[in-house]
């Protein structure tokens, strides 16, 4: 430890020298009332020096469990709870360590985005403080033969006063950073020990965390004491270099207690300290190899899992292992709905788990360092990861960064100490995971020298890793170019180098240098995002573009149940907060139970690390893994005629490295095909052998091409018969004023009407970056007006011309309907002309009919089974797919548009005693719900929601795209649905 404290002291100085350049010097703080301790600028005190996160023989003794807990308003209540003597009075009561105390019953959750729930007044925090008094007894276990005793906490919000048999032991701050003691001098070897800890919600570290997320306060990570004993391992850093270019390791290991590296596997048995080189193969999120070993001293034994990788920019490009690196990847918080950031093992390894089922490769640690055994699964499971800062000063933004009374952190350098303690804790903890190849120095803190500290101090500690920071577009202390939710017209600039200049021309020339990468993109709020196939292209175009990390993984909706005992999950606003920001912290690609979003299924296609391009003659397979070849996976090809398999095989290949393809003729063995069918072959790619994360068979990436169309019939119609006010076209019966439909081989329905509305996506609303759903109203586009003209019953049709117009506007479609029937079916044309100058895109065009609620089975051959929309359908997959009614809904926290199916080519809705089938022609969009759109558009949560006595079919030409703009660019401009010429026949028949 005396060379990392030299290091510091070096460290130092070199900061002091910077500030005396510039000008600037650590004055005193003045202010108009004294500090305590909780608003001081760098309120930690006693911890050690930090140190890395380890697995060792070395004992421990967990101090989760029940603890005794009391809740103040206020910070100054009586301290009364550190000594012997057990609290009494009602005010305590007990509280499961860790967790969130507004989890368990005391206060309550509140969400705000971007500004804090406070007045912005630096290092101060409101009176109103609410504050919990913790407090447990332990025995040390007699068995411990140890030297010096630790007393470790994960995680505590906001800050908090230790106290052991009632002595302070220390402050803690940095929430979701490690903190330790050294308790040895204050332990009773033999006899019961009394720890108490105060935690206060609010501190002048909560200016330092306004991470988009939760407020939620207390011990919500693990309390560990450890034992230490003589000769023990403090602290070692691991340094597992990749040679590219002679396939060798390059280990040395420091340690701060002499001691031996043992890796049986390569056969090492070496002094820490000395320098090992030996063929390995190199660590990649593609082939995360590990090797395991042990550090051993006279009183320690710490487990070693190596990673050997290299990880840097040659010519600007970013290469892993010498190999261009592509980062499929998300933003991830600590979450869970039930426990918030108290995150379980098993909650992390489903995280884990299911983005390797899903092709991510890379995971941003927003906006903090997460647990530990976080990156233990990264390493284990093969995640690259960006670990980030527990940093960010959004609230600031309002006031501009800068204001009279608050200087952003970023900037003043009375926090520079604070700062740069973040960041020690942040690379001392972490450093020897294989997983971590950038540390973050934080998000959306604005500018400052107080980053170059950071950056400076992480650099000479740690010149193995490469930096990142997003909001300093100068790059003057990061190696990588950083941006979030640029557009994809910037992002082709980028790509190309040619992005706006900087102004400082060294600066410009130094990040034109650097590779790119994009932090955040499509942000994941309700329905969507779209436009992410888009973005993958620009990412695989160019060398400079290193990937991106959608935001984000989870939609956080707390898990609450109402008195009627619904479940559904809370966002802001629903526990009484003056100030939230709603439903923007529902903005994942994951429920909060855990399973998938379609915008999941969506991200799993686009990031495929396999590329299979299906045609009648051949296949052509890319291999886009950044690291290994396509052995690992079986390839099976499959015809099928309207969805119904008809042959099947295995399609071998040849080897493929990475970056390569291959191509293969096909010559399949396949029955004659019925040409009233519509035959499509398919290629997918499955893993051969089970891995940790999924079975064998395991789906990793599939292609398909339609090889041959259904021939069209030629059916004879029949005429129109009238009689009395009602006209007869096949099976059905009309209205002989407006032609409107009153029943269809018997079926009651409500007759198909014009409808140009869904109910608005957080991508429509007012807040985002393309707010429509205010223009839309203002045209009267949600209550569209039909005026059916006289109808005109011809030999083989009913023609019904309208005008469908809008209050208000004179903005209009002339519309005209014609019916006609054959023997077994019945038809249905709509054509649509535009009228007047629109300015906006439609939110959908088509009809809208009900069948009675005993219609529920819906079976389609078209894409699915999921949702899909003009710009998130890749994952959609020509198919013959069957859904309750039920089933078809997405529960997007919010209520909005959801369950649409594009492009089906024919649809059957079901009941007990009748089957209605639709045919599109060319192919019609649909979606099929218990309640109609206005009443989507009413509820606030889905829980809200109540079945109707009908089922309500939209039958569309179409509907504009998804985007993403709650928080990035809206839908891409040919994938928005322009008003213009709509012509598509409906078809009908019942058995």
């Amino acid at each position: 430890m005396n060379r990392l404290s030299a290091m510091n002291d070096r460290v130092a100085a070199d900061l002091a020298a910077d500030d005396r350049s510039r000008g600037l010097v650590h004055a005193p703080v003045a202010m108009d009332r004294p500090f305590r301790y909780f608003e001081e600028l760098f309120p930690l005190r006693g911890a050690i020096l930090p140190r890395a996160d380890a697995v060792s023989d070395a004992p421990e003794l967990s101090l989760d469990g029940t603890w005794e807990f009391r809740l103040s308003d206020t910070a100054d209540a009586a301290v009364d709870f550190i000594g012997d003597a057990a609290p009494t009075g009602e005010s305590w009561g007990s509280i499961p360590v860790p967790a969130h105390w507004q989890l368990q019953g005391h206060g309550a959750p509140a969400y705000t985005n971007r500004r804090y729930p406070f007045p912005v007044d630096p290092p101060y925090v409101p009176h109103e403080n609410p504050t919990g008094d913790y407090r447990r007894t332990f025995r040390v276990p007699a068995d411990w033969q140890v030297e010096r005793v630790l007393l470790r906490f994960d995680g505590v919000d906001s800050l908090a006063k230790i106290w052991l048999n009632g002595t302070e032991v220390g402050v803690i701050s940095g929430s979701r950073l490690r903190s330790e003691f050294d308790v040895t001098d204050l332990l009773r070897r033999d006899a019961e020990n009394v720890l108490a800890v105060r935690v206060h919600q609010w501190s002048s570290g909560s200016y330092l965390e306004d991470q988009d997320m939760w407020w939620l306060s207390g011990i919500f990570r693990s309390v560990t004491l450890l034992g230490r004993p003589a000769a023990a391992i403090h602290d070692h850093f691991v340094h597992a270099d990749y040679d590219t270019l002679r396939g060798e390791g390059v280990l040395r290991v420091e340690s701060s207690t002499p001691a031996r590296v043992i890796i049986p596997e390569l056969d090492v048995d070496t002094a820490s300290g000395a320098e090992v080189r030996i063929p390995v193969q190199p660590w990649s999120a593609d082939e995360p190899r590990l090797y395991d070993g042990e550090l051993v001293s006279d009183g320690e034994r710490v487990q070693l899992r190596i990673g050997f990788r290299r990880v840097e920019v040659v010519d600007g490009v970013l290469l892993a292992n010498g190999r261009p690196l592509l980062f499929r990847g998300t933003n991830r918080h600590d979450f869970d709905p039930d426990t918030g950031r108290t995150v379980s093992m098993e909650r992390m390894r489903h995280d884990v788990e299911m983005m390797k089922r899903h092709n991510i490769n890379a995971v941003r640690t927003s906006h903090y360092p997460p647990q530990a055994a976080f990156l233990r699964l990264c390493d284990e499971l093969g995640l690259w990861v960006i670990d980030e800062c527990d940093f960010e000063t959004h609230g600031f933004f309002p006031v501009d960064w800068f204001h009279k009374l608050a200087g952003n952190p970023a900037e003043d350098v009375r926090w520079r100490d604070a700062l740069v303690d973040r960041m020690q804790r942040l690379v001392e903890r972490d450093k020897n995971h294989p997983s971590v190849v950038m540390w973050s120095l934080g998000n959306e803190c604005g500018t400052g020298e107080n980053l170059g500290a950071m950056a400076r101090w992480a650099k000479e500690r740690d010149p193995s890793r490469l930096l990142h920071y997003e909001r300093d577009w100068s790059c003057e202390h990061v190696d990588v170019y950083s941006r979030m939710y640029t557009t994809h017209r910037d992002l082709e600039l980028i790509g190309q180098r040619q992005e706006p200049p900087f102004p400082d021309a060294d600066l410009d020339a130094r990040r034109r240098a650097m590779p790119f990468l994009l932090c955040e993109y499509v942000h994941s709020m309700g329905n969507g995002p779209g436009g992410l196939a888009e973005y993958q292209e620009i990412f695989e175009r160019y060398p400079r573009i290193a990937g991106g990390f959608t935001w984000e993984w989870f939609d956080h909706g707390l898990r609450q149940v109402t008195a009627a005992g619904e479940t559904f999950f809370a966002y802001g606003g629903d526990f009484g907060e003056d100030r939230h920001d709603g439903n923007f912290i529902a903005d994942g690609i994951v429920f909060p139970d855990g399973t998938p979003s379609p915008g999941l299924h969506e991200l799993k296609k686009v990031f495929e690390p396999v590329r299979i391009t299906v045609s009648s003659g051949e296949v052509v397979v890319r291999n886009h893994y950044d690291a290994t070849d396509l052995s690992h996976l079986a390839f099976r090809w499959s015809v099928a005629d309207d969805g119904v398999e008809v042959a099947a095989g295995d399609l071998p290949l040849p080897h493929t490295p990475a970056g390569e393809s291959a191509r293969l003729p096909l010559a399949l063995d396949v029955p004659d095909h019925d040409p009233a069918t519509e035959r499509v072959l398919t290629v997918r790619a499955v893993l051969r052998e089970p891995t940790a994360w999924a079975r064998a068979g395991h789906e990793v990436a599939w292609g398909q091409s339609v090889v041959t169309e259904r021939a069209q019939p030629v059916a004879r119609l029949i005429s129109p018969v009238p009689h009395g006010e009602q006209v007869t076209v096949g099976s059905a019966i009309l209205d002989d004023t407006d032609g409107g439909l009153l029943s269809l081989a018997g079926i009651e329905v409500d007759a198909p009407r014009f409808d140009t509305w869904r109910a608005v996506i957080d991508n429509d609303r007012d807040f985002s970056w393309e707010p429509h759903e205010t223009r839309w109203r203002e045209i009267g586009l949600d209550l569209p007006r039909y005026r059916a003209g006289a109808i005109e019953v011809g030999a083989e049709a009913v023609v019904v011309p309208g005008r469908l117009g809008f209050d208000g506007s004179d903005l209009a479609f002339d519309t005209r309907l014609t019916w006609s029937a054959d023997e077994a079916a019945v038809s249905l044309r709509v054509q649509a002309q535009p009228l007047g100058d629109w300015d906006v895109p439609l939110p959908r065009f088509g009809l809208r009919m009900s069948l009675p609620a005993a219609f529920c089975d819906v079976e389609w051959y078209g894409p699915g089974p999921e949702e899909s929309y003009a710009d998130s359908s890749r994952a959609a997959r020509l198919g013959r797919w069957c859904r309750t009614v039920e089933e078809m809904q997405t529960p997007y926290l919010m209520p909005q548009e959801n369950g649409n199916r594009r492009h089906a080519r024919w649809l059957r809705v079901a009941s007990p005693e009748s089957v209605l089938t639709i045919t599109g022609d060319p192919h019609v969009d649909f979606t099929a719900r218990r309640w109609t759109t206005e009443d989507l558009a009413a509820a606030t949560h889905p829980n809200e929601l109540r079945a109707s006595d009908r089922v309500w079919l939209n039958l569309d030409a179409g509907q504009t795209g998804l985007g993403s703009g709650s928080c990035g660019p809206g839908a891409l401009p040919a994938q928005r649905l322009l008003p213009r010429s709509f012509d598509y026949t409906l078809t009908f028949m019942v058995e």
